[in-house]
């Protein structure tokens, strides 16, 4: 399985972005794909996740900005990232793994594929 992150960019406070996780490979739909983010001087750390039943799960500091979702029938998972703030800013991976039990949704070591990273950068 590869996967392809893109479109993140530039946007000041308050602005929207929405990222994109493609991935190649058979058996999508049976994958849990989550986003993880590394901003400078701190720890990678879990945002959001979504499970093959269409579960989804989010850090507390993206709950009600953030949503992700899924289109299996294009490989792909989304992340809409609404009313962004200066600290959302960081290098935004998406991961994915098949073996992914409910407790593990925010752990980065349960997961077996990464993508390549999108820089967002939000201004105040």
């Amino acid at each position: 399985v590869q996967l392809q992150a893109s479109g993140g960019g530039l946007v000041q406070a308050g602005g929207s972005l929405k990222l994109s996780c493609v991935a190649s490979g058979a058996n999508f739909r049976q994958y849990t794909v989550a986003w993880f983010r590394l901003a400078p001087g701190k720890e990678r750390e879990f945002v959001s996740g979504i499970r093959y039943n269409h579960a989804t799960y989010y850090d507390d500091s993206v709950k009600g900005r953030f949503t992700i979702s899924r289109a299996n029938a294009k490989n792909t998972v989304y992340l809409q990232m609404d009313s962004l703030k200066p600290e959302d800013t960081a290098m935004y991976y998406c991961a994915s793994g098949s073996r992914i039990i409910l407790s593990q949704v925010g752990a980065a070591d349960a997961y077996d594929y990464w993508g390549q990273g999108t820089q967002v950068t939000v201004s105040s």
